[in-house]
């Protein structure tokens, strides 16, 4: 569908040279977000400036509140009311979703929360570029759960995946993560906006209400997800973070319901990977030495990778748009082809040990970690392959 005379209006000329934050606000608004709760933190404050100007101009609801606990607590509740929601925040706000984020996941209520990464433990360096929360975004609530993370390079990839993050979401009622660092999201680059966008709507209840059980499944077509219900509308609806049956009352004793419906969870993701996963290769059909990046990491390590290969080296380049679910697959059929697998990122090695989880000893695979606000020149790449 082509994107809103109303939205088209708000954002301005079709070619702008704008910062990743800008870009995803916009990929927001095009994607038809209509409610925003956030709490201002560098360096993500611009995606909440930017909602918080354009939102109330296209009939959208923007609210800053008091903390993140309160931020994603109000976006999950726009959310059961019908709206796209979205938040944004850094670290340390990130930190204080992680309980919400594991009620969401269980009440299965799809949102987008944006985490512009920044050096950390605690405060850390709020300025500064980093990729510690790789392993939060995914284990940070508490208990067996899935969700989608995603991770752009670019100012108009951050724009777009924006809209993928909004419509994972409704596609399978899960929480949507978009990663981005400091650097990705203060960034300057130019962005198109699209002529066409893709827009996935929720599943809607298609029956009876008096016959409506909001967490069963396969009413109207074979899905592990629930078709999901405008919250005050016709039909009946219970959410809580208990342990439910298909009727959304808490069954917490129950072995049975419990396992089911965890797998469930869990399975309406994993069996979706290869509808869900995202990459981008180059150079790996007749590449020895592989380098596995991902996000603002991943434009030096394409620099170091053509580099070499423009001297004749076998060196291959594998990027990550989708951190989780990890795709395992991918990177084991990789490790077969190659002798090693370098990778580099602005952590100590956090998806470095599933990497090497997924190769399974096919292949050496290397770490090329960076701390401290710097980010990876192709010139440590480069090093680090040679």
């Amino acid at each position: 569908m082509k994107p809103t005379h109303e939205v088209l209006s708000v954002i301005g000329d079709k070619r702008q040279f704008v910062m990743g934050n800008v870009a995803c606000v916009y990929g927001a608004l095009l994607a038809g977000c209509k409610f925003f709760a956030g709490y201002p933190i560098t360096p993500s404050t611009e995606i909440m400036e930017g909602m918080g100007e354009f939102l109330p101009k296209i009939g959208g609801k923007f609210i800053q509140m008091e903390d993140e606990i309160s931020s994603i607590a109000a976006i999950i509740g726009a959310s059961m009311a019908g709206l796209r929601s979205m938040t944004a925040t850094s670290g340390p706000g990130f930190s204080l979703m992680q309980e919400n984020l594991g009620y969401a996941c269980m009440t299965e209520t799809p949102t987008v929360i944006v985490n512009v990464m920044r050096g950390g433990p605690s405060t850390g360096q709020p300025t500064e570029p980093a990729q510690g929360d790789v392993m939060q975004a995914r284990w940070g609530t508490h208990g067996d759960h899935e969700l989608v993370v995603y991770y752009p390079n670019s100012c108009q990839e951050t724009l777009e995946m924006t809209i993928e993050a909004f419509n994972t979401a409704d596609k399978y009622r899960v929480p949507v993560i978009l990663l981005m660092d400091a650097e990705l999201g203060h960034m300057r680059e130019k962005i198109i906006i699209p002529d066409e966008i893709n827009i996935v709507e929720r599943p809607s209840p298609q029956i009876d209400p008096q016959n409506y059980m909001p967490f069963r499944t396969g009413y109207t077509r074979p899905s592990k997800v629930p078709e999901m219900d405008c919250f005050g509308d016709k039909y009946i609806t219970y959410h809580t973070g208990l342990t439910h049956d298909w009727s959304g009352m808490p069954t917490t004793c129950n072995v049975e319901v419990h396992e089911n419906l965890v797998k469930r969870l869990s399975e309406k993701i994993t069996d979706n990977v290869a509808d869900i996963e995202k990459t981008r290769s180059k150079y790996l059909e007749d590449a020895k030495v592989a380098v596995v990046a991902y996000g603002i990491t991943s434009r030096s390590a394409l620099s170091a990778v053509t580099t070499l290969r423009n001297e004749g080296r076998k060196v291959g380049y594998l990027r990550l748009q989708t951190l989780w679910p990890f795709p395992e697959k991918t990177i084991h059929e990789l490790a077969k082809k190659v002798d090693r697998i370098i990778v580099p990122e602005l952590n100590m090695g956090q998806l470095y040990h599933k990497v090497k989880e997924a190769a399974e000893g096919k292949c050496k695979v290397e770490l090329i970690p960076k701390v401290g606000g710097a980010i990876h020149s192709p010139y440590d790449i480069l090093e680090a392959i040679q």
